[in-house]
């Protein structure tokens, strides 16, 4: 008898999930109910999911409205009648028109208008699918309405929007919210009426006991709905089935393209690449993913013909199939990668292919697939509530102090020191915490569906311009509705933007073919970088933990960077395995503590389990599990289905296996926790081995055009690091930096031979029109020759001359930069002046006496400081402190165990929480010689010993070592003074 229900989904109204919905419906003993959020279908699809287990024969439609006002309820009579409001819906949403008074003539959907509504309109015409709305509080105004007497047309509308006066509060405090203003002032049509909550069907039918045929019509018409999806082990892939015109002819396509391929892949194809490579397909076809297969062929192939960089990644860099037709460059047979991980006859999703495009190529291919592809769109995702943010809106909403609201977000308050209406925020904020606030964009998952995204749900259409579904990837899946993830990063667009900058900066060097990544992993100069933990820049290799992982392993290959890859991620660190993988790695007779079973399963990582695989291999050559079992292992692995009953029963069925083959209590809780420790986590091997070829890719340019990398390390925002230390890293390639200047530089930096001159980007006052402006004149007019020449072709106000000035954005003049500001003054007017048109004849400059004015590099510096973010001298010239006796980075392993003082330029910093609770601090700094060493600051020192930003620090303490790897215990710090700027004097 509820046609018109409401989730939290129906956003800043209301006021509880789906799940509790169903659960009210059960309290309530209501088993037929309609979900029909406010303009939205989020909550639809996980509805219908879960109805069955709660005795609920689940509907569907949709709150049509414009702000709070209900203009229509529509009710899908079928799935069609679903996706032909999702259709109506969308075009709405997506073109930001208002909700019609009255509804289209829709074919397989019911209308129900509420009685305020028809009164307005004074509607008296009804098509046989429009009903009139009555709620038990319009029961009091229909009869001495003209409405009374359509008998056939009218049902129940009992909006269900709270369950008790707590939601009602929820709910005024979000409309509050969305509206912007203090509760006080919201106005009533902003609300719901506090009568709108479930109640049994004997109370309802009671309250309609003077108009049963509104009971009889209501009946009627739920009957005549119905609306069916298939989940989980029920699901059918309802991603695009086919590539071309029939199975056959998609099987045929991949195989032959198999053919064409494999010798570029593998020049004399082993038996073993043969047998593997026919296993797969079939495999491929019997689970009929080889559509799937062949439109991620065709988006690779599309970005290849662009001439776009890409990485193939996830479970499907296990595959001989996606590797021999491009989609991957890992090569399962060279790396032993698990087939069964990949693909096996018990998994129903298709495996994972994360493609990885450069940042500023992304946005092309998606359009690419948009226009390749018929039913295309966007998955969402879900912007929720975080505690501090409700609380800082429901401050605002009471009217609260800033200060106070600060207070409770912060926790700096005892409970005596708010009063009732913190108290309240408090309370509120507790209960609106994991509400949805929005629906936003999935951050890659693109769908590719056989039938109209309609279908399923409605869609949003965001700035970025390409519908958006409104459900998230977990209901996805559930639905059979397979995501294909397009990442943009800023790794590949450094390895493309290195390539393109090498052609200008070194036309006569060798072509370089990147994809030939076989050469990258032989080279022992390569190698070198990655075993002295000189990857500053690289792909996923250059940060403090990596550097210090691959230090202590002496990883000086392909595989040994595979596998660092994986145990640098939280679930193998987590667990202890990460030392103990160390330990076994660099001292072999460790390795025979190992358990002989999991040595067996795993010889390449001595035991320890490293990647997703081994928990598969564990759960099924270990525990006995079946291939099936373990599927719903790694699923539960990615964090998505741990509270699910079916892991839970793996988890049982593992635990007595182990008991059954006389495994120790110890020993089998020893292995269960560690496959739990890779929840949300763990890394397929094939993944791991993805960002290694990245790596190398990245590590060849760094090695051998080192300039050009960084260059565009820089262009591309940098990576882990801050923009200074990859100058600082430039510099330690033997590059010189110049500041902006307005003959060499752009808006991105620029190198010449040697020489990068940093962008005018940087510049952080410098307009975005006076670059334009700069960089055009200069284009089409050729190069300035002196500030004159400047002023007479750039209109520019003084201020934004005063930048260029003070950067030495004019240093080729030879002129001090004061004797520059003090001309600068004195021609240009001070106020922002319109580009005027260009002037026929040069015109005269007065010349002025002006004393001479001298400038020094210590007011450059803090000129840079300022303007750029940091100097471009050597952060230890700017000490004016004398430095005591001390020991550089490079020595550290002579003086093992001893308490010594080093001085270093702070690089990185970072806090960490230990076990009791107690934060600790780990530091990267760089030495006088650009040599790194790391610190630990153990919680003793954290807040007596502050680390404050950048600048050099001396840093006291003891040296020590783990696996040929050095760092300090800090003992005290204390951060250097430095020369005052001379102009404050």
């Amino acid at each position: 008898m509820f046609l018109n229900c409401h989730t939290y989904y129906s956003l800043r109204y209301g006021t509880f999930s789906e799940i509790e919905l169903l659960e009210l419906a059960k309290q309530y003993g209501v088993t037929q109910l309609v979900l029909t959020d406010i303009n939205n279908t989020s909550a639809c699809l996980n509805f219908i999911r879960n109805a069955k287990e709660y005795g609920v024969t689940p509907l569907v439609g949709i709150d049509f409205r414009n702000g709070a006002k209900q203009q229509f309820v529509g009710i899908a009579k079928n799935n069609a009648g679903f996706q032909e409001l999702n259709t109506f819906l969308s075009e709405h949403l997506h073109q930001k028109k208002a909700i019609p008074n009255t509804a289209p003539k829709f074919q397989n959907a019911f209308v129900m208008y509420p009685l305020e509504q028809v009164m307005q309109l004074e509607k008296t015409k009804f098509e046989t699918y429009e009903f009139i709305g009555i709620s038990i509080n319009d029961l009091k105004k229909l009869p001495f309405t003209i409405y009374k007497d359509y008998n056939e047309k009218l049902v129940v509308q009992q909006p269900v929007t709270i369950r008790n006066k707590k939601d009602f509060n929820a709910h005024r405090l979000l409309r509050a919210i969305d509206n912007n203003t203090l509760l006080s002032k919201l106005s009533k049509t902003e609300e719901c009426s506090e009568s709108e909550k479930m109640c049994s069907e004997t109370d309802l039918a009671e309250c309609f006991q003077l108009f049963p045929f509104i009971l009889e019509n209501t009946k009627q018409l739920l009957n005549a709905c119905a609306i069916h999806f298939s989940f989980g082990a029920d699901r059918e892939s309802q991603n695009q089935r086919l590539y071309l015109d029939s199975e056959e002819a998609d099987f045929n396509y991949l195989k032959q393209l198999c053919r064409q391929k494999i010798h570029k892949r593998y020049p004399n194809p082993s038996k073993k690449v043969y047998a593997r490579l026919k296993t797969e397909l079939k495999t491929i076809k019997a689970l009929n993913f080889v559509s799937y297969f062949l439109i991620n062929y065709d988006i690779i192939s599309y970005a290849k013909s662009k001439g776009y960089v890409h990485v193939g990644r996830g479970s499907g860099a296990n595959s001989v199939v996606a590797y021999i037709i491009g989609i991957t460059d890992v090569d399962p047979i060279e790396l032993d990668l698990y087939f069964e991980r990949f693909i096996n006859p018990f998994r129903k999703s298709p495996p994972d292919f994360d493609i990885d495009f450069s940042w500023k190529e992304r946005e092309d291919v998606t359009e690419y697939i948009f226009k390749r592809f018929k039913n295309v769109a966007l998955l969402a995702a879900y912007n929720t509530f975080k505690f501090k943010a409700v609380v800082r809106e429901l401050g605002k909403v009471f009217g609260m102090p800033k200060a106070d609201i600060d207070k409770i977000c912060t926790g700096k308050f005892q409970k005596p020191e708010y009063d009732q209406i913190g108290a309240l925020v408090i309370k509120y904020g507790k209960l609106i915490q994991g509400f949805p606030n929005y629906v936003t964009v999935h951050s890659c998952g693109i769908l590719i569906l056989h039938k109209p995204i309609h279908y399923y749900s409605a869609t949003n259409m965001p700035p970025k311009g390409f519908p958006t579904v409104q459900f998230d990837m977990i209901i996805a899946e559930d639905v059979g509705i397979f995501k294909f993830d397009i990442l943009g990063q800023r790794g590949l667009a450094k390895i493309k933007d290195t390539l393109d900058i090498i052609k200008y900066n070194q036309p006569h060097a060798p072509e370089i073919d990147i994809t030939d990544v076989e050469k990258f992993k032989k080279d022992p100069n390569v190698n070198a970088l990655l075993k002295n933990g000189k990857a500053t820049g690289a792909y996923y290799v250059e940060s403090p933990a990596m550097r210090g992982l691959m230090c202590k392993l002496q990883t000086q290959d392909y595989l040994g960077l595979v596998a660092a890859s994986s145990i640098i991620r939280p679930g193998v660190s987590g667990s202890g395995m990460k030392q103990e993988f160390i330990k076994r790695h660099r001292h072999p007779e460790r390795r025979k503590e190992a358990n002989a079973k999991l040595l067996e399963i795993m010889p390449e990582t001595y035991g320890v389990m490293v990647y997703q695989e081994d928990v598969l291999k564990v759960a099924s050559q270990f525990a006995g599990l079946t291939l099936g079992e373990a599927d719903v292992l790694r699923r539960g692995m990615s964090g998505k289905f741990r509270s699910r009953a079916e892991f839970q029963a793996v988890e049982a069925k593992f635990i007595a296996n182990c008991k059954a083959k006389g495994y120790s209590n110890t020993l089998t809780q020893e292995v269960w926790e560690q496959i739990k420790s890779f929840a949300g986590y763990a890394f397929a091997k094939g993944h791991s081995a993805s960002y290694a070829v990245e790596s190398y890719q990245s590590l060849y340019l760094k090695c051998y055009y080192p300039l050009e990398f960084m260059v565009a390390v820089l262009n591309n925002g940098g990576g882990f690091y801050s923009t200074e230390h990859y100058i600082h890293e430039a510099k330690m390639c033997n590059a010189t930096i110049k500041a902006p200047c307005i003959n060499n530089s752009d808006h991105p930096n620029i190198i010449k031979g040697t020489t990068i001159y940093l962008g005018f980007g940087y510049l952080k006052n410098l307009e975005h029109y006076t670059i334009k402006r700069i960089l055009t004149e200069r284009q089409l007019h050729g190069l300035f020759k002196s500030l004159n020449n400047f002023i007479d072709r750039v209109a520019i106000s003084i201020e934004q001359l005063t930048i260029l000035i003070r950067i030495g954005a004019f240093s080729f003049t030879g002129i001090p930069k004061s004797e520059l500001l003090w001309n600068a003054i004195f021609k240009v007017n001070n106020t922002k002046t319109k580009t005027p048109q260009r002037q026929l004849f040069q015109p005269h400059h007065k010349t002025f006496n002006l004393p001479k004015l001298n400038s020094n590099w210590l007011e450059d510096a803090y000129d840079q400081m300022e303007l750029l973010g940091f100097p471009l001298c050597d952060y230890f010239d700017l000490v004016s402190e004398p430095f005591q006796t001390h020991i550089k980075a490079k020595n550290m392993q002579l003086y093992t165990n001893q308490a010594v003082l080093l001085y270093g330029k702070l690089v990185n910093t970072r806090f960490h929480r230990g076990a009791t609770g107690n934060y600790m601090r780990f530091c990267t700094f760089v030495d006088s010689e650009g040599t790194y060493f790391d610190t630990v600051h153990f919680h003793n020192t954290v807040e007596k010993y502050p680390i404050n930003g950048i600048g050099v620090y001396a840093c006291y303490g003891n040296i020590t070592e783990e696996f040929g790897f050095y760092s300090v215990e800090i003992i005290w710090t204390q951060k250097m003074a430095l020369h005052p700027d001379p102009r404050l004097d």
